[in-house]
């Protein structure tokens, strides 16, 4: 049994991550603590201090007693406001208080397109323009261009976490470009994955999303790969061999 631990801000989209336990299919335990949302609001002064270490840490003792084998911060907008630097100091820190490996959903999107050979990507965020401009300067720190950007100027992640299938297609075909080779749906507030498959036959390529990949880093950590055809190309995939 590999354990997987998340800290999760709030309440929005968490019942993606039984789903995914569920679709992982294997000896896989996902196990979730909310932190502390703070102020609820996609700007960057209340998302930097959603991730402030002692917030963050606050959740760490439970995830321990649980058998965790590494942590991620489930928040994508919690890690790629503070920069790439910042991004890497939270997760030392947070792999510090910890004691175990850790990492976060920013980096997380950044090793998954790294994973599917996705060098330029498309970017379909909920939040408002200037948070989502934060996120396409992220990826590109990572090294991956970013061909389309669209923001959607919702505030809050309660609101996010009302959107459905409806609202969700629509985000990544308005965001979708065709030099394309993914397309990415950045909030953990966001549900999606009881639609990946059908929003990647759709597209005609690769989709990542938030707690898709939050999953996926988690693995990662631990050095395990699992095939979940439901849960789209990044886990049905073969990794690419560094040449």
């Amino acid at each position: 049994m590999t354990a997987l631990g998340f800290l999760y801000p709030g309440h929005s989209a968490e019942d993606d991550y039984p789903r995914i336990e569920q679709l992982l299919g294997s000896d896989i335990r996902v196990d979730l603590v909310h932190t502390d949302i703070g102020e609820d609001a996609h700007r960057v002064d209340a998302l930097r201090q959603m991730g402030a270490p002692e917030r963050l840490a606050a959740g760490v003792e439970q995830l321990r007693l649980s058998g965790a084998e590494a942590i991620v911060w489930a928040c994508t907008s919690g890690g790629f406001v503070h920069g790439w630097d910042g991004a890497h100091e939270q997760v030392r820190a947070l792999a510090l208080t910890a004691g175990m490996p850790a990492s976060s959903t920013s980096f997380g999107f950044v090793h998954a397109a790294q994973e599917i050979g996705a060098g330029r990507v498309a970017v379909g965020a909920t939040y408002p323009d200037d948070v989502a401009e934060l996120f396409a300067e992220f990826l590109r720190a990572g090294g991956i261009e970013v061909t389309g950007l669209r923001g959607s100027g919702i505030v809050t992640a309660a609101e996010v976490g009302t959107w459905g299938e409806g609202e969700v297609f629509a985000l990544a075909r308005g965001a979708d470009t065709p030099d394309a080779q993914a397309v990415l749906l950045p909030d953990t507030a966001l549900h999606t994955v009881a639609w990946l498959p059908a929003l990647e036959e759709t597209l005609g390529k690769p989709v990542l999303t938030a707690n898709q990949v939050t999953v996926w880093e988690a693995l990662r950590l631990t050095d395990r790969r699992v095939n979940a055809p439901g849960l789209g190309a990044l886990f049905t995939r073969e990794p690419l061999v560094q040449v």
